[in-house]
């Protein structure tokens, strides 16, 4: 039964991960607030305020993003905006004569 429900979020790939381990880290932080002798009304507005914030974000994200959107997005991040060449003109016209005869041999 437990399978079905999670099939039935339509979470995919990394976040169904996200969304275990933010509840998980939820349960924990209340816990300790808890333990630490917060006020009930107050662990239990905090949890239900940050679970609901994470299931909406999740939720949004996977709609946004999709399977592999997101580590899309996080691969945009190291891919260089333009390429910067520092060698003056004549020095790129020697090159290209030089590579252009060793061609005529191989």
């Amino acid at each position: 039964m437990i399978r079905r429900w999670v099939l039935s979020l339509r979470l995919k790939a990394q976040y169904l991960f996200y969304f275990a381990a933010g509840l998980l880290a939820d349960l924990i932080l209340v816990m300790v607030l808890y333990m630490a002798g917060v006020n009930n009304l107050v662990c239990l507005a905090l949890g239900l305020s940050t679970s609901g914030y994470l299931v909406y974000k999740v939720f949004s994200l996977n709609k946004k993003y999709g399977q592999y959107g997101l580590m899309k997005l996080q691969a945009k991040k190291y891919f260089p905006r333009y390429i910067i060449s520092r060698k003056n003109l004549r020095g790129c016209l020697s090159n290209n004569f030089k590579l252009s005869s060793y061609e005529k041999y191989s």
